[in-house]
């Protein structure tokens, strides 16, 4: 039998993501049309073990769907990874009156949700970071704005590179994710593309194809890095001292976390966050609310976790054979 939920709180945990605030507003106003008493938790499972929340209304999300972070803030609570944070986020829970979860964030967080519900409070994960690296969702929230503010960046930087003949060697993020740098190196045409998920040979994969672009007359060069593959001021001063071109490391860092979210993260965002809280409604818990085939799904929490997500080799051939 479906336990009865009065009140839902919804927070969002781990790395802010633009759209964010999207799947926040249609959580609470999806909510409060359905009937729910509707809590908003700040600062993510610290703030829940804090007590850091307030009823959410219909104007407490107004003007925020266009807005980059989080209006719930968040954090990491390494706490919460224990069973003594988690007793505590528990109680918090009953004393606060919150019967359901709506968690967004990363599969860390949704370990936390897993916690929750194994002790009796229904939980619904909607994946959010901008590292598109949840196993069970082909696309999550903040990923497309996140390409998309690195290839505006990249782009501004193609002039200076193209002005000075320089090779220009761009740290994108991504965690342990090629995702960002795989399709921003097709999009901005990158002469090489370094991921986590494929080993790199410098001599193949950066100076053999510099000659070869070189000799067909181009004279600038644009690389792309995920991080955590080598540091970018590293292999730019590398490259420098094996070719003599004046080679040049960005690293845009966090300025790919921010900014107003694209239509696309608004609406899938939205989405998932009616998706969400329609779970709820129907009794079906303990789910993460992904995207397939370009339609909302939803899995099994511990389904969710024990998937594994990897790069298709064709996307990688793809960006080595228009990328000269």
């Amino acid at each position: 039998m479906a336990k009865e939920i009065k009140t839902i709180g919804v927070l969002t945990s781990g790395g802010d993501a633009p759209g964010m605030n999207a799947a926040v507003r249609a959580i609470v106003r999806t909510g409060i049309t359905r009937g729910y008493r509707m809590m908003g938790i700040q600062r993510g499972y610290n703030g829940l073990i804090n007590g850091e929340c307030y009823e959410m209304n219909v104007r407490s999300v107004s003007e925020i769907i266009h807005r980059g972070g989080t209006i719930l803030y968040t954090a990491r609570c390494l706490e919460f990874k224990t069973k003594e944070g988690q007793a505590k986020g528990l109680a918090r829970c009953k004393e606060l009156g919150i019967d359901a979860l709506v968690v967004i964030g990363g599969d860390g967080s949704f370990m936390g949700a897993r916690a929750l519900a194994n002790q009796g409070i229904p939980c619904i994960g909607i994946p959010g970071t901008i590292d598109n690296d949840i196993a069970c969702s082909e696309y999550t929230i903040g990923y497309d704005t996140a390409m998309n503010t690195a290839v505006e960046a990249i782009d501004k930087l193609r002039d200076t590179t193209q002005s000075h003949d320089r090779c220009s060697v761009v740290e994108v993020m991504g965690h342990h994710a090629g995702y960002i740098a795989l399709n921003v190196g097709i999009a901005t045409g990158a002469l090489a593309v370094l991921l986590p998920e494929r080993p790199f040979d410098f001599e193949r994969d950066i100076l053999q194809r510099m000659r070869q672009t070189q000799f067909t007359g181009k004279k600038h060069f644009i690389i792309i890095v995920s991080e955590g593959v080598i540091g970018a001021q590293e292999l730019a001063n590398q490259i420098q001292a094996a070719t003599g071109v004046d080679s040049r490391a960005t690293v845009l860092g966090h300025i790919q976390r921010g900014g107003s979210p694209t239509v696309r993260d608004r609406v899938n965002a939205s989405l998932m966050g009616y998706h969400a809280i329609d779970l709820l409604d129907k009794g079906i818990y303990n789910r993460v609310v992904a995207v397939s085939g370009g339609k909302i799904v939803d899995y099994d929490v511990n389904v969710a976790l024990s998937m594994h997500k990897t790069i298709d080799p064709s996307e990688i051939e793809v960006a080595n054979s228009i990328s000269i």
